[in-house]
């Protein structure tokens, strides 16, 4: 007789039960809101049951709000994975790098049963080492799809061994990556590596390294991948090399520039008809970064794609107002586009006047310092709300700002879901009337009903706070980087701001007694960040104690002594976690 145990009569399902599944099945194919997936799976055992086998695609918000081997052991058939480490204000806080790291989920999807099917990584904030890069391009079968954005811990080494061993790779998109390898002796030719068969890429982004790639490896890759959409390429390609390689990649729809001049080592000067004929034959190009400064002869060529292009970056480069209404004015189905305050309000006034589709708007620093004369003021913002009224994304640096500007925005750009208006000098009123900017931003939250996300600056009142919490029902992140003017701020936020998963605040008097108040709402929070405020480590260890499912760390310099309890604490970031605290937390991060 065999010794296998054989399942029992009671853990067998009816002939009912397995056809409601299946016919459940089916249905939940059709929902793809995580958060109505999530509600399916809180009906009864048997949906939780078949909501976890049929899940395809699974976002964590926190990498260590769950264990990773029970999300994978939960979901043994999910295809692709996205993962948040850091909160985005994080970047502006000068947080060391290494606070979250990628390890233990690799081990997990490599060890669990969803290795077979995992095709798709998304990883956000989120320290990953070389070795992290082999154990996933080794270990799954079925992978063809790697997006690393903002992320950190890798070099050459790693993604020469993931390339190679990543048969099936469709995408690598490395974004705004820090890529370092600490011996430049151990650098890889990363591209040489793919292997001399590989021909189905789709997506190539590697703007963020900062080394010399084979150009001619490059050329051979892009030249037998006919399916290759978008490419964004480093620096180190000249427009040269840029336009030998986009003549094997006409169908385009995404491109990153590189440099857009040529490089004194070259032996060849490139004519601008050269470079008219390579943008002129990329008729479904609708993405463009430019990633430099361009000599003003190849602009001609430029401007043959502008009437086309949706998207237009660029964040990376120095333009002044001038220069881009040269561009701008043939930019007339742009959707999205970033700059430097460089432009100033004349450069946002040209995009104001063409550029009537526009839904997505970052004007970002030139100089992040608060003593830095900005280029661009409350009367670009003006211009920007009268021209582009289907806005739903604004992000703004800018030195001097008013409740007008503010308030002509919330008029006429009602279905904005993200305000992030930066005023570098945080603790500035309003610079035409010295009042404070309570009203600019209560405007905002009255009349944006669909408002998500809000981070506010400049010399803030209650007033302010008391209209967060009564009209900002649907905010889901808040980052401040001032504070009122007494506790009763905070209580109006926490007790009024009832769907609010990330509060940030930078810079703020919020102390212990903020901290302690506001206990009874954490814990519905996926993160909390508190930097250079009022709060202890006796503050901090006392929230602990109240909230056992809540990670309490602080954050502190590297190189830092232990803190006493009645000292400052520089950083706090609490989350709601299901696997505990973790055992990984490098030297800088003390868990309480």
């Amino acid at each position: 007789m065999s010794d296998e145990r054989q399942p029992s009569a009671a853990s067998v399902p009816s002939f009912s039960s397995q056809v409601l599944e299946n016919v459940l099945e089916i249905v939940l194919q059709f929902i793809t809101s995580p958060r109505d997936r999530n509600a399916c799976s809180l009906v009864c055992r048997c949906w939780n049951r078949t909501e976890s086998l049929s899940r395809q695609h699974l976002s964590v918000g926190n990498l260590y709000s769950v264990n990773p081997t029970r999300a994978v052991t939960r979901f043994p058939y999910m295809q692709s994975l996205t993962l948040k480490g850091l909160p985005r204000s994080a970047g502006f806080w000068s947080v060391p790098l290494g606070w979250g790291r990628f390890t233990a989920w690799a081990k997990a999807l490599v060890a669990g049963l969803c290795a077979e099917t995992v095709k798709k990584l998304v990883l956000k904030r989120i320290t990953v080492s070389n070795s992290d890069l082999e154990l996933i391009g080794r270990g799954l079968p079925s992978f063809c799809d790697l997006t690393l954005i903002c992320c950190n811990g890798f070099g050459t080494p790693g993604l020469g061994s993931f390339v190679e061993n990543c048969k099936q790779l469709r995408v690598l998109d490395l974004i705004k990556c820090h890529v370092d390898d600490n011996d430049e002796r151990a650098l890889v030719d990363w591209i040489s590596k793919f292997p001399e068969t590989h021909n189905c890429l789709e997506s190539l982004s590697f703007e963020c390294v900062p080394y010399d790639v084979n150009i001619n490896s490059l050329k051979s890759l892009i030249a037998r991948s006919p399916n290759l959409r978008r490419l964004r390429v480093n620096p180190h390609i000249s427009i040269g090399q840029l336009c030998h390689l986009l003549l094997w990649a006409p169908q385009l729809t995404h491109l990153g520039t590189g440099v857009l001049f040529t490089h004194g080592n070259e032996n060849q000067e490139i004519e601008v008809k050269d470079v008219e004929a390579v943008f002129g034959s990329m008729k479904e190009l609708i993405y463009l970064y430019w990633l430099s400064e361009i000599k003003l002869e190849l602009l001609p060529a430029i401007l043959l794609v502008c009437a086309q292009l949706t998207t237009l970056n660029m964040s990376r480069i120095v333009i002044l107002a001038e220069q881009l209404n040269l561009v701008i004015r043939h930019c007339y189905n742009l959707q999205i586009f970033w700059a430097l305050d460089t432009i100033g309000d004349e450069g946002l006034k040209a995009v104001a006047t063409t550029c009537k589709d526009l839904w997505e708007l970052r004007v970002l620093p030139l100089d992040h310092r608060k003593e830095s004369e900005g280029s661009v003021s409350d009367q670009g913002l003006i211009y920007i709300s009268k021209g582009c009224r289907k806005l739903r994304s604004i992000v703004y640096f800018c030195q001097l700002m008013t409740n007008v500007a503010i308030k002509a925005i919330s008029v006429n750009c009602p279905d904005l879901t993200v305000f992030r208006l930066y005023i570098m000098d945080h603790h500035r009123p309003d610079y035409s009337t010295g009042d404070p900017m309570d009203e600019g931003f209560g405007a905002i939250v009255k009349n944006c009903k669909k408002l998500g996300c809000l981070a506010v600056s400049g010399f803030l009142t209650n007033r302010a706070f008391e209209l967060f919490g009564k009209y900002g029902k649907t905010i889901q992140t808040l980052s401040i980087a001032v504070g009122g003017n007494s506790d009763l701020a905070w209580k109006h936020v926490l007790e009024g701001c009832q769907n609010l998963k990330k509060l940030e605040i930078r810079n703020s008097p919020f102390g212990d007694v903020d901290l302690l108040a506001g206990v009874g709402h954490f814990y519905n929070m996926r993160f909390v960040w508190l930097d250079s405020c009022r709060i202890t480590v006796r503050g901090c260890r006392e929230v602990a104690r109240r909230l056992p499912n809540m990670v309490v760390e602080t954050i502190e310099d590297p190189f830092g002594h232990i803190l006493d309890d009645d000292e400052p604490v520089e950083k706090l970031c609490m989350y709601r976690s299901l696997a505990g605290v973790r055992d990984d937390a490098p030297e800088f991060v003390e868990i309480l």
